[in-house]
């Protein structure tokens, strides 16, 4: 029997300006579409119509999901830049297992919230696409180094596993007094954004480079730390780290 080659949906995100818009449900497009121009005439071959190919659109790119208005780079960007007018650019990121993305520039054009009875708060957005789509079916090639991470109530810090370039989890224990840590990842030719949960904040380093303090939860909790790196005209590779305060 033959097997599919079709993958779930789950992981895949939205980056407005390098942040990924939360809580989404669900994204409809690019819907690329080209014109086609009549050019019939009395003599068409077999009486059929004749068309050329025109100019192209890419379309739009429409998501829902649920209302976060702390979302400030996300759902909240979303509604300043139709506000504002202000074109955007926007990476749409499937699971890693298709090293698959589209990114394009686009302006928003819909922005909407609602308040159903007995129900969740939702959102939707409209982005009309500017100029060419760019559809990208390479992987980055990821990190090719790692000096490690750094917490402040102490020295180094080791992750598990022990760092590994086709690695992607890791989990980390800081010291219980710790309240941020440093990494300094390396990735030649690659931009490296480092995304910290705790307070939704993002850092651009170079490799090489250590990133600034990235604070974590209080004792008891986990903070999750993605580092992200990634080729122009590439997919991005994200290694993901669980910072553990006990």
């Amino acid at each position: 029997m033959p097997v599919s080659n079709a993958k779930h949906t789950y992981t895949t995100i939205l980056a407005r300006n390098g942040n990924t818009i939360a809580e989404v449900k669900s994204i409809s497009g690019p819907e690329m579409s080209l014109n086609a121009i009549d050019v019939t005439h009395l003599n068409s071959p077999d009486a059929f119509k004749e068309f050329v190919g025109g100019m192209r659109d890419g379309g739009e790119v429409s998501i829902e999901g649920n209302f976060y208005p702390g979302d400030t780079n996300g759902q909240k960007g979303l509604h300043d830049d139709l506000v504002a007018a202000t074109m955007q650019t926007f990476v749409l990121t499937f699971p890693t297992a298709m090293a698959t993305t589209w990114t394009f520039t686009a302006l928003v054009t819909k922005f909407k919230t609602e308040a159903p009875l007995d129900d969740k708060v939702p959102f939707s957005a409209s982005m009309k696409i500017s100029g060419k789509p760019v559809l990208a079916i390479t992987l980055s090639t990821g990190m090719s180094g790692w000096a490690g991470i750094e917490e402040n109530a102490g020295a180094a810090l080791v992750e598990v596993p022990g760092f590994a370039i086709g690695t992607f989890e890791y989990s980390c224990t800081v010291n219980t007094l710790s309240t941020w840590v440093k990494m300094t990842p390396t990735a030649a030719a690659h931009t490296i954004t480092i995304h910290d949960y705790f307070d939704d904040s993002y850092q651009t380093v170079a490799s090489g480079n250590q990133s600034g303090a990235l604070d974590i939860g209080a004792a008891d909790t986990v903070t999750q730390i993605d580092v992200t790196v990634q080729e122009t005209g590439k997919v991005a590779k994200t290694y993901v780290f669980y910072i553990v305060r006990p």
